[in-house]
């Protein structure tokens, strides 16, 4: 069983990075640490990396979500569900 600290890092596009993933504002500014009320209430998949901040596809399923950078790859809401 692992624990918290063993944990493995979220995957690139939805991980801490350099850019919000909900608005792709850099993290440094004040507009990075703005977080839509929709976000907060985890209605909104992530919209941008948070690596490179590029504009991600996302598919939004009666299940979940998926999300797929162009440079950093996919990750799914079911995965990180695995992770709480």
């Amino acid at each position: 069983m692992l624990e918290m600290s063993e944990s493995p890092a979220l995957p690139a596009p939805v991980g801490a990075g350099v850019y919000n993933v909900y608005t792709g504002a850099a993290v440094d500014g004040a507009a990075g640490a703005v977080i839509p009320t929709a976000a907060q209430l985890g209605l909104e998949p992530p919209r941008f990396c948070a690596e490179c901040g590029r504009r991600m596809i996302v598919q939004v399923r009666p299940t979940g979500w998926w999300a797929k950078c162009s440079r950093h790859g996919q990750v799914d809401s079911t995965d990180l569900d695995m992770r709480r």
